[in-house]
C-alpha cells in the first residue's frame, strides 16, 4: 500500500496539495493508498515513522534568562543605569538602590508579559484530542490521536474533538462547529459529496478540521492531513512567523531616550571641558560637576511614571470590562485608527431570533430579546394575539414541532440545548404562547426525516388524539417551494403565488436574515412511517420565518462614537457576504450602496490592488486566517493603528500582528487570548470604544506627566550650567538633586495619572501615529517652564548668597524653592491649554491634594529633621524665609496661566493651529 511521499507529507514538498474536498471519495482513497476498511498495521506503523506523530512542533522557545536579559536592552534603560553608577561613585548608597530598583521592576514586568504571550502557540498544542476512534484492518480501535497517519479512516460522532484533518466519505446528520477556524457561530453541515475546488474553507462540507467539535450526528472519513500539515497546524506555524509590532509609546520612548543620552554626554563634556581649559578648575572639581549635570538631567522617576499610569489605565479600563494582558497596549489604544471587528457575537447578540413571519397575506414583526420568551407579534408596530390569526397560530405550532431543540430555564437564565436556528422558532412558539409540553402531548411525533444537507428540509409526522395525522416541514425556502403546490390563505388554500414568496424572500435576506419555509399536509389516521415520497410534492406553504443574530443596541452608538472620533471600522467575519452587509447596514458601519468582499476576491488581489481595496471598502466576508493577517498588514502599511478583534485560531495570527490584538473572554479560545494584548470580558464591541476612550485619556495624562516631570531636570540642569559658567558654587547638590527627583516623580507626579477625561476626547480625531511625543508645543513649554524654575532658584540663591547666607542655608532655600515651584505648576499641568484659575482645579482628582499634602510633610523633615539634614546638608529656615519662598514659587502659576491664554487666542483666531 505504498503511496506518493507528496500526498503524504505535502507540507514538506514543493508539491502543491491535492485539493481534497473537491475529489471524489474513491480517487482520496486511491491517492492515499488506502480504502473504507482502513490501513493494516505495518502499513500504519512505517506511515508513521515516515511522517511522525501526529502532534504540533514544539516552537523553538527563547531561554528564561535570555528573556530576562533582553528586558535591559534599552537605551532609557541606560541612562538609569548610568545614573545609578553615578550615584555609587558618590556613595549615595541609598539613591542608587533606589534607581536600581526601578530598573529590576520593570525589567520584571517585561519578562513576566513575555512569558504570557509565549502560552499562546503552547495553548494550541491543547487543541489536539488525545484519543480516536480508527478502523485499521476492518477493526474499531480507540487510538492514541499522535497515532494517526494519512490514509486512516476515523469514526466521528456527537461529542467527538476531530483529530485530524478528514476528507469525509459517510455523513448523518453531521454537524461541526468550526467557529474556532472559520469565526462562524453556527455548527457547519456536513456532507460526504465533494465541494468545488475554489471552496472556501468554512464552504468545505466534505472536510472535518482536527481541533473542531462535532456537535450532532455520525461521520466517518479519512485523514488527509496530520500535525503541523493540518490546517490547525498551518495557522500554529503561521502565529510563530509572525512579527509583533513593537507599540507607538514604546518607539517613542526609544527615540527619546536616545536624544536625551546624546544630549547629556553632549552638554556634561562641554561643561566638563569648559571648566578645565577656560575658567582653570582643577579635573576633580570639574569631574563632580558634570556628574551633578548629567544626575539633573537624568529624570530617574520617568519611568516607573510611565508604568504606573498605565498601570492605572488597565484597572479602569478592567472596570469597563476591558482586560489588559500588556501594559504599553493601554497607550496604544488611544491611537487607534482602525478597528477590524469580527461580527457575530461582538457586533451583534450571539443569539439567534425569530423576527418576522411572512404569510400569504401579511409580514409580522416579532419582538424580544435573546432566548427568553417573552414578546410581542405586531403589524405595523400594533400588537396582535395570536390566536385571532389562524394561518399565523398553525405556523407556529408547526415551528414548534418539527423541532428537536429544546429551551428552558436553569437557575433564572433561559438556556438553549440544541441547534440555534431551530431554538430561534421553539422561543418563537412560546412567544405565540404555545407550551412546548403541551403541544407535544397533544400532537405527538410518530416519526420523522432529520435534516441534512443533500435534501435540505426536516419533516415530522403527527397525530392528535382524534386521529388525524398531520405532517409539517421546515427547511430552506427554495426546496420547500419546489415541494408545494398550494399556499394556506385566511384559513383557506390557494394556488402557491411563487413570485410573491420570492420576493418576500428577498427583502428578509437583504435585512440580514436567514429565512426557513414551513409548509404541512394532511395524511391518513393509520400511517406510522414518514418516507421521502411523502413530501416531496403536494405541500401546502404556511410561510416563511425571518431569523437573524441582531445587533446590540450599545455597539451601533459605540461605533456612532468611533466615526466621531475619526475611527474607521472594517467588519471581517466568517460568515456570508449579504448577512455581513445587511447587518453593517443595520449598525451604520456602511451606508446603502457598499459592498462587500469575500475571501476569494482578496485572493485574486494582489499587494497593490489590496492597498485600495482596505483604503474603499469596510465589509470582508468568508475569509481565512491568511486573509485576515493580510488585511492588517495593509492597513498598517497606510500608517494605520490597528485594533483586531478575534476569538478563534484562525484570528490569533492577524491578533498578534495588530497593534492592538482583543479576544473574545466569554467564546473566545485561549489561543486568541494569548495572542491578544486585550481581552474582552463581555465579548461586545462598546467596550473596545471605551477603552479607546480610556486610552486617549492615559496618553494624556502621559504627555501631561513628561511635561510636569521634564521642567525640573531642565531647571536644575540650566542652574548648574549657570552656575559653572560663572564660576560660582552648585546652588544644588548632586543628592540634594536626586531628593527633589524622586519625592516630587512619587507625589506630584503620580497624582497626574489619575486625571480624568479633559474635554471630549472622543469628539476629536486620533493623533497622527507618526506624531511624537515631544511636539512643538511640548518643547516649547518645557523649555518655557523650566527657564522660569532655573530663573527663580539661581536667583534666589544667588541673592541669599549675596546678602551673606551661609551656603547649607542658601541651598535649602535653593532647594525648597524648586519644589514649591513644582507645587504650583502642578496646578497649572492638571489642563494642558484650559485655563487654570478655577475651583475646577482643586476638583475631580483628590490625588492631587493628596500629593501636595505628602510634599509638604516630606519638605518639612527635609528642612527639619535632624536625619535629613545631616544626611542632605540643610538646616532649618525662618517663617520669614517661608513666606519669601511661596511668594517667588507663586509667580509660575500665573506666568504660564498667561502663556495659556495667550495660545488660547492664537488657536481661536487662527494663528496657531
Amino acid at each position: 500500500m505504498a503511496t506518493d511521499d507528496s500526498d503524504l507529507q505535502h507540507g514538506n514538498s514543493d508539491t502543491t496539495p491535492p485539493d481534497w474536498h473537491a475529489l471524489p471519495g474513491e480517487d482520496v482513497f486511491e491517492r492515499l493508498a488506502s480504502a473504507s476498511q482502513g490501513l493494516d498495521k505495518t502499513e500504519a506503523e512505517q506511515r508513521l515513522k515516515q511522517i511522525g506523530p501526529n502532534r504540533l512542533r514544539a516552537q523553538q522557545s527563547e531561554s528564561a534568562l535570555r528573556r530576562l536579559l533582553r528586558q535591559f536592552n534599552n537605551v532609557l534603560i541606560y541612562v538609569l543605569l548610568a545614573a545609578g553608577f553615578i550615584t555609587l561613585l558618590l556613595g549615595h548608597w541609598i539613591d542608587s538602590g533606589v534607581i536600581f530598583g526601578v530598573v529590576i521592576i520593570n525589567a520584571l514586568i517585561g519578562f513576566v508579559q513575555e512569558g504570557k504571550a509565549q502560552k499562546a502557540l503552547a495553548a494550541i498544542q491543547q487543541l489536539l484530542t488525545r484519543q480516536a476512534r480508527v478502523r485499521r484492518e476492518g477493526q474499531v480501535k480507540t487510538l492514541d490521536a499522535e497515532q494517526l497517519v494519512p490514509g486512516d479512516v476515523v469514526l466521528l460522532q456527537s461529542g467527538d474533538k476531530v483529530p485530524a484533518d478528514l476528507r469525509l466519505f459517510k455523513s448523518r446528520q453531521l454537524r461541526i462547529d468550526e467557529s474556532l477556524l472559520t469565526g462562524e457561530s453556527v455548527a457547519a453541515e456536513k456532507t460526504s459529496e465533494p465541494d468545488k475546488a475554489e471552496s472556501l474553507l468554512a464552504d468545505r462540507h466534505s472536510m472535518a478540521y482536527s481541533g473542531t467539535l462535532v456537535t450532532y450526528g455520525q461521520g466517518t472519513g479519512v485523514v488527509v492531513a496530520t500535525g503541523n500539515e493540518s490546517e490547525v497546524g498551518r495557522i500554529s506555524d503561521m502565529l510563530q512567523s509572525v512579527v509583533t509590532l513593537t507599540t507607538p509609546l514604546l518607539q517613542k520612548i526609544a527615540q527619546f531616550s536616545r536624544w536625551l543620552t546624546g544630549a547629556i554626554l553632549v552638554i556634561a563634556s562641554a561643561t566638563l571641558a569648559y571648566g578645565i581649559f577656560i575658567k582653570d578648575y582643577t579635573s576633580g572639581e570639574m569631574f563632580l560637576a558634570a556628574v551633578s549635570l548629567a544626575v539633573a538631567a537624568i529624570p530617574e522617576g520617568l519611568p516607573a511614571i510611565m508604568t504606573i499610569t498605565l498601570a492605572i489605565g488597565v484597572q479602569r479600563m478592567a472596570r469597563r470590562n476591558a482586560i489588559i494582558r500588556r501594559l504599553p497596549a493601554v497607550e496604544t489604544l488611544g491611537s487607534v485608527t482602525v478597528i477590524c471587528s469580527d461580527k457575530t457575537g461582538t457586533l451583534t447578540q450571539n443569539v439567534m431570533i425569530a423576527r418576522n413571519v411572512v404569510t400569504a397575506k401579511q409580514n409580522y414583526e416579532i419582538s424580544g430579546n435573546g432566548y427568553e420568551p417573552y414578546g410581542d407579534f405586531s403589524v405595523d408596530r400594533n400588537s396582535i394575539e395570536v390566536e385571532s390569526d389562524p394561518v399565523l397560530s398553525e405556523l407556529t405550532r408547526a415551528a414548534l414541532l418539527c423541532n428537536d431543540a429544546k429551551v428552558e430555564k436553569v437557575e433564572g437564565q433561559w438556556q438553549l440545548h440544541g441547534d440555534p436556528t431551530e431554538g430561534a422558532l421553539v422561543v418563537m412558539g412560546m412567544k405565540a404562547g404555545l407550551d412546548p409540553l403541551y403541544q407535544n402531548e397533544q400532537w405527538p411525533r410518530g416519526d420523522a426525516i432529520p435534516f441534512e444537507s443533500e435534501h435540505r428540509f426536516m419533516a415530522t409526522l403527527h397525530h392528535d388524539h382524534a386521529g388525524h395525522g398531520f405532517i409539517y416541514v421546515k427547511g430552506a425556502p427554495e426546496q420547500i417551494l419546489s415541494m408545494c403546490s398550494r399556499q394556506r390563505t385566511d384559513g383557506e388554500t390557494s394556488p402557491l403565488d411563487t413570485p410573491y414568496w420570492h420576493e418576500q424572500m428577498h427583502q428578509l435576506a437583504e435585512n440580514g436574515q436567514r429565512v426557513l419555509a414551513i409548509a404541512f399536509n394532511t395524511t391518513d389516521s393509520d400511517q406510522r412511517e414518514l418516507n421521502f415520497n411523502d413530501v416531496e410534492a403536494g405541500l401546502t406553504l404556511l410561510g416563511m420565518v425571518g431569523i437573524m443574530d441582531p445587533p446590540r443596541d450599545e455597539a451601533i452608538e459605540s461605533i456612532r462614537q468611533c466615526y466621531a472620533a475619526g475611527i474607521r471600522i472594517k467588519m471581517i467575519t466568517g460568515d456570508h457576504a449579504t448577512t455581513a452587509l445587511a447587518i453593517a447596514r443595520k449598525m451604520g458601519i456602511v451606508a446603502g450602496d457598499s459592498k462587500a468582499l469575500t475571501g476569494a476576491d482578496l485572493d485574486q488581489s494582489d499587494d497593490a490592488a489590496l492597498q485600495k481595496i482596505v483604503r474603499e471598502t469596510d465589509i470582508f466576508a468568508r475569509v481565512s486566517p491568511e486573509q485576515k493577517l493580510r488585511l492588517v498588514e495593509a492597513l498598517q502599511t497606510q500608517n494605520n493603528v490597528v485594533a483586531m478583534t478575534g476569538d478563534g485560531v484562525n484570528d490569533a495570527p492577524a491578533l498578534k500582528r495588530a497593534d492592538v490584538g482583543v479576544a473574545m473572554g466569554k467564546k473566545g479560545t485561549e489561543v486568541a487570548r494569548e495572542a491578544a494584548e486585550m481581552v474582552l470580558a463581555d465579548d461586545n464591541f462598546a467596550s473596545i470604544a471605551r477603552a479607546i476612550e480610556e486610552g486617549r485619556i492615559v496618553y494624556d495624562n502621559l504627555k501631561k506627566s513628561i511635561m510636569f516631570i521634564l521642567p525640573t531636570n531642565g531647571a536644575q540642569a540650566l542652574t548648574l550650567v549657570v552656575a559653572i559658567l560663572l564660576g560660582m558654587m552648585l546652588p544644588i547638590t548632586p543628592v540634594q538633586i536626586l531628593w527633589i527627583n524622586m519625592v516630587t516623580a512619587v507625589t506630584l507626579a503620580l497624582s497626574l495619572a489619575f486625571e480624568p477625561a479633559e474635554g471630549q476626547v472622543m469628539a476629536r480625531p486620533p493623533r497622527d501615529p507618526e506624531e511624537p511625543i515631544f511636539t512643538p508645543f511640548l518643547i516649547w513649554r518645557i523649555l518655557f517652564v523650566s527657564l522660569i524654575l532655573a530663573v527663580g532658584t539661581f536667583g534666589l540663591f544667588f541673592w541669599e548668597r549675596g546678602q551673606g547666607t551661609g551656603l547649607d542655608e542658601a541651598r535649602t532655600m535653593a532647594v525648597n524653592v524648586l519644589v514649591l515651584f513644582e507645587m504650583f505648576y502642578l496646578l497649572n499641568s492638571r489642563f494642558l491649554i484650559e485655563n487654570s484659575l478655577t475651583w475646577r482645579v482643586f476638583m475631580n482628582n483628590r490625588y492631587v491634594l493628596y500629593a501636595i499634602g505628602l510634599l509638604i510633610l516630606l519638605q518639612l523633615a527635609f528642612t527639619y529633621w535632624g536625619p535629613l539634614q545631616l544626611l542632605f546638608s540643610t538646616t532649618a529656615l525662618a517663617l520669614t524665609d517661608w513666606a519669601r519662598l511661596i511668594l517667588i514659587a507663586a509667580s509660575v502659576f500665573f506666568i504660564v496661566e498667561l502663556e495659556k491664554w495667550i495660545i488660547r487666542r492664537w488657536i481661536k483666531t487662527g494663528t496657531l493651529r
